[in-house]
């Protein structure tokens, strides 16, 4: 929107100062449409001023600033750092934004008798070994199918551990010593299990073989055969995983970004290496306004990824090109890092191949992009056929409830645009007070909370997809009677067919239930399969999340009344969750602090 009213820059500028800051400029909605950052505000500020701006971005930006506010700070490093924290408050549209603020995840070693090995994000609270970061929780995971094909280390919960008598079928398929049963293994036996892992995990392949060939080797001499024979098949099953692995030569810690820019799309890909392996790759599409310059993205991005606070910080980052910042934003990871850390841009040798590869795999990713955007984009130009749509669709969202036996209920949203799953505005409803096992009950509930009469109206979706059939569609009907604002959802309930089988759903339109004919195999169907799928997927990942906390959650910290204190007594007195459990009303009352009162409403709370 244009401005009615120019913004007087020329009065702005006379007081503006020369120090390092950041800028913040708004439009006539008082939205922040623009963030940045300078060591001169009045000579960076000004330069959006000048009677001739090449870039039609900045032409543009210019046209929408209705209000400027600066920042003034000490030092260029404080200003990038406050430059990213606005960044990723505000989500101007006229800056670069990195749409990835999830830690990396690691594998964790622990610290126990007999150590154990996980999948690990977040803070490193625990005492252990991390290594990593791996770019995805799907790379841990395929990391851990082969330790434990390699190592027989435990990876069982730690509560599933010590409740063994009798070993897992883990051990019979030797893939774990049993440390959990008493005999099975010895400590030390164990433990040189551990410290192969390490090395292994470090990228000592030869090391851990040259050990294994020496252990088989004494055992053999020793007329040990069965252990020369275990001995052997791990060395021969390390031979395999050495093949497979695209191992680095020196280098220890390093991350490699290739990088695309075309047709308005921005293709960066990752590659992350530790400990000289090759730990995988991710793809990036940052969002990028019109008229961005390839500079400005790369730039934009580097800050965004290593500012967020949840990743790791390598020694060595190699870019295909120099940043335009490159020394003030070394200084600044370097500090942030508490290491030096040295970026590289026209590589030689091993950073030069792993640069190609990503920038191979970064025109590969652009190019899977647009053929996904074109095939997205055609499901939706058959849809509006289909609906007779006016307008473009723009935004559909979807509902789905899971639960187990009416337990632990969750509703979820899922939203899609133009280019696809939107995940930012997914959500997720923890269903309370209601009749367990209603689902219309609980489909009210969410259509509820999601959708207020305060509502801000560009997060209405033009069409509102119910996974079901005409009760759960009637109770968005009921929703939406008395719907204030002016926009209002198409309303579609996707009623699964008789044998449940995709191409046969039934699609149920809103108000008068007539159903829309779509054959198997429309492009319109199969979007519209998509994004239930995707709100029945999310549904079930939060209400398997919900079934865990509530198993990991003792029933006696959410009894009203009943507070750290007498929760210790009550364990104590009556020998643990298990005999309060089996306590009748009486027993709890003569546990010391709890009145008859009190046990009544412990007894009801727990046995429901």
């Amino acid at each position: 929107m244009d401005n009615t009213d120019p913004f007087d820059s020329e009065n702005f500028l006379k007081n503006l100062t020369p120090k390092p800051g950041v800028y913040r400029m708004y439009n006539s909605n008082q939205d922040v449409i623009y963030v940045g950052k300078a060591k001169n505000l009045k000579k960076r500020v000004s330069s959006y001023f000048r009677k001739n701006l090449d870039s039609i971005k900045t032409r543009a930006l210019v046209k929408q600033i209705a209000n400027i506010e600066v920042t003034v700070v000490n030092s260029e490093t404080e200003a990038f750092i406050l430059e990213n924290n606005f960044i990723k408050k505000y989500k101007p549209r006229y800056n670069v934004l990195l749409r990835d603020d999830k830690s990396y995840p690691f594998i964790f070693l622990s610290e126990h008798q007999h150590p154990r090995l996980a999948l690990h994000r977040g803070t490193k609270k625990l005492k252990g070994d991390y290594f990593g970061p791996y770019p995805s929780a799907w790379a841990v995971r395929e990391s851990l199918r082969t330790m434990q094909k390699l190592f027989p280390i435990r990876q069982c919960e730690d509560s599933y551990y010590r409740a063994r008598s009798r070993p897992c079928l883990q051990f019979q398929l030797k893939r774990c010593a049993g440390p959990c049963v008493e005999g099975l293994v010895s400590d030390e036996e164990y433990n040189e299990q551990i410290r192969l892992a390490k090395l292994f995990l470090r990228g000592k392949n030869s090391q851990v073989i040259e050990s294994l060939v020496s252990k088989m080797e004494h055992a053999s001499e020793q007329l040990r055969f069965e252990a020369a024979g275990r001995y052997r098949d791990q060395i021969s099953a390390l031979s395999k995983v050495q093949e497979q692995q695209w191992v680095s030569g020196n280098q220890e810690e390093m991350d490699v970004f290739g990088f695309v820019y075309r047709n308005g799309i921005a293709s960066i890909q990752g590659m992350f290496i530790r400990d000289n392996k090759l730990l995988g790759s991710k793809s990036f599409f940052p969002k990028v306004p019109a008229q961005a310059g390839t500079d400005e993205i790369l730039q934009s991005f580097v800050l965004q990824f290593y500012l967020a606070g949840n990743k790791t910080i390598p020694k060595q980052i190699v870019l295909p090109s120099k940043l335009q910042e490159q020394e003030a934003i070394e200084q600044l990871l370097s500090q942030e890092a508490g290491r030096k850390i040295q970026f590289f841009s026209g590589a030689r040798e091993e950073k030069k191949r792993y640069l190609h590869l990503a920038n191979t795999n970064a025109e590969n990713a652009l190019e899977a992009k647009q053929n996904q955007q074109k095939s997205v984009f055609a499901r939706y130009v058959e849809l509006e056929k289909i609906l007779d749509s006016e307008q473009p669709i723009q935004r559909m969202e979807c509902f789905d409830i899971s639960h187990t036996s009416g337990q632990q209920t969750v509703a979820s949203c899922v939203v899609f645009n133009r280019d696809g799953p939107y995940k930012t505005d997914y959500r997720r409803y923890n269903i309370e007070g209601i009749t367990p096992g209603d689902d219309y009950a609980a489909m009210a509930q969410a259509l509820e909370r999601r959708y207020k009469a305060s509502s801000d109206e560009s997060k209405i979706p033009d069409i509102l997809f119910i996974d079901g059939g005409k009760g759960q569609l009637a109770q968005a009907e009921n929703h939406f009677d008395n719907w204030k604002l002016n926009k209002k959802p198409l309303l579609i309930g996707v009623a699964k067919g008789t044998s449940r089988r995709p191409g046969l759903e039934t699609l149920i339109l809103g108000g008068n239930h007539d159903t829309i004919p779509m054959s198997a195999d429309s492009p319109a169907l199969h979007l519209i399969q998509h994004i239930r799928d995707e709100a029945h997927r999310f549904a079930i990942a939060g209400h398997r999340q919900r079934r865990q906390k509530e198993k990991r959650t003792s029933k006696l910290e959410s009894v009203p009344g009943v507070g750290a204190k007498r929760r210790q007594s009550l364990l104590k007195y009556m020998g643990g969750m298990q005999g309060v459990l089996q306590a009748s009303r009486d027993e709890l009352a003569k546990v010391p602090g709890i009145s008859q009162d009190m046990a009544d409403t412990i007894y009801e709370h727990i046995h429901g």
